[in-house]
């Protein structure tokens, strides 16, 4: 019995100790000052007009990537304080985008599954006024980071994702340079410092993007743009108003 009890001890420590070594070995939370309080820079954003859709857009047609596929991992951020502004944007923890962009990263993460890896999802759909109150709440000179609302971005087209790679096997983010949202050189998608295994992660999750029609942006390994995002409208709808339209969609589980 003593015996029994010592092994459940010891097996329950060793448990602890690898959730520590796993927590410690995670990048910190990269965060700004912003330049005014965020619940005033909301309240302007969610005043302002977006861009003017033009005539040859398509119809706007998002889906939640949770119902494509459960093996999608979630962390979304931005429904959370855990974000470079420290402050929860969105009214919930779902990732959409548009379906044709949607069904190609299925196929991604069908591709990756033979070598032992899944996408864990940061980000994808961004309504406007989210990008425009980044925009405000960063300093100038971090300005390449985010996108100008005065164009709108692939995110707010429902094209843009953000995301990195997990191990199949401990269901863990893998290393890669630079922590998520990190507003340094470390997050270009050339960065050449950092171990080679970093890297080596990096470059797998460009190559498997990059089969499939993504492209990474320059600036932000974790961030790629789906070929067609010129057929989509900037968009401004809140997360609530999308689930509210879609009864029957699912609630991603962070993971």
């Amino acid at each position: 019995m003593f015996r029994s009890a010592c092994l459940v001890t010891i097996s329950f420590y060793s448990v602890l100790q690898a959730a520590n070594a796993a927590q410690a070995s995670a990048p910190a939370i990269f965060h700004i000052t912003p330049s005014r309080p965020v619940p005033e820079l909301m309240e302007q954003a969610l005043k302002a007009t977006p861009p003017a859709p033009t005539a040859q857009e398509k119809k706007p047609d998002l889906v939640d990537l949770a119902s494509l596929s459960p093996d999608f991992h979630f962390d979304v951020r931005y429904a959370t304080d855990r974000n470079f502004i420290g402050y929860p944007v969105y009214s919930s923890s779902h990732a959409y985008m548009e379906r044709p962009a949607a069904q190609a990263l299925v196929r991604v993460q069908k591709a990756l599954h033979a070598q032992g890896y899944g996408l864990l999802v940061y980000d994808a759909y961004r309504p406007w006024y989210v990008t425009k109150l980044f925009w405000d709440a960063t300093p100038p000179d971090r300005h390449q980071f985010v996108a100008d609302p005065a164009a709108g971005s692939m995110h707010n087209r429902g094209c843009a994702v953000d995301l990195t790679l997990y191990d199949l096997k401990s269901g863990q983010a893998v290393p890669m340079p630079s922590g998520y949202d990190e507003m340094t050189p470390r997050a270009y998608a050339d960065y050449t410092g950092g171990t080679k295994s970093e890297r080596e992660n990096r470059e797998i999750l460009h190559k498997a993007m990059a089969r499939e029609g993504f492209t990474q942006l320059p600036e932000e390994w974790w961030h790629f743009d789906y070929k067609d995002w010129r057929d989509y409208p900037v968009q401004n709808i809140r997360f609530e108003d999308i689930a509210s339209s879609e009864p029957h969609a699912g609630h991603p589980a962070s993971r």
